[in-house]
Formats: C-alpha cells, structure tokens, sequence
C-alpha cells in the first residue's frame, strides 16, 4: 500500500514573559511559503463528534487598529467566498457579501 504524501504546516508564536504574542511565522513548503512573518491569524478547525468550530485567534502587540480592521474585513471576504464555493447558496452569499460592504462602510475602509 503506497503511502499517502502528507503536506506539513508549521506556525511558530513568540511570546513576551507575559505571554503575549511578539511574533508569528508560517512555513507551508508545498505552497512555497518558507518562515513568512505575520501580525494576525484566524485558525479554525471543524470538529466532526462533537459538531463544533475549534479556533486560535492570535495577533501580535504591535498589530495597528486600522491593520485589524482591514484583517477583519477580508477574512470576512475570504469566509464569504468560501461559504459560496462550498455551498453555493446564492441568497446567503449575497446576504453576505451585503454585511461586508456594511462592515467596510463602518469602518471607514471604503
């Protein structure tokens, strides 16, 4: 039986003494992504038994607001797309992406 190729993913956090995150790097080296430096991540897994969303939400000291809210709206994109690809539910996609404008316009990032 041939052995299934496996594709790691590595995340490293650096911590100050009190455990705040200073830094993060992810490798993917099948993606060609080699220690790239972060200021946010958004991990989230799908927990199959127990029907639930386990996540890592991490960013580091010096992430400036106006980053974050940037951060925010595009995975807020990203999740939108996803959701469409994945479903393709028309209706809630547009619902949606009608909450992301909103979440811009509030932002004042449009």
């Amino acid at each position: 039986m041939a052995v299934k190729k496996q594709a790691p993913i590595t995340i490293n956090v650096s911590l100050d003494e009190n455990k705040i995150p200073e830094s993060i790097k992810w490798s993917a080296p099948d993606g060609g992504v080699n220690n790239q430096e972060a200021m946010a991540m958004l991990l989230t897994f799908w927990d199959g038994e127990s029907k639930e969303s386990l996540r890592m939400d991490l960013w580091v000291k010096e992430m400036p607001l106006n980053e974050m809210k940037q951060f925010f709206h595009q995975s807020l994109i990203s999740m939108t797309n996803t959701f469409h690809r994945a479903t393709q539910d028309e209706k809630m996609t547009s619902t949606m992406n009608d909450f992301c404008d909103y979440f811009a316009e509030k932002m004042d990032l449009k």
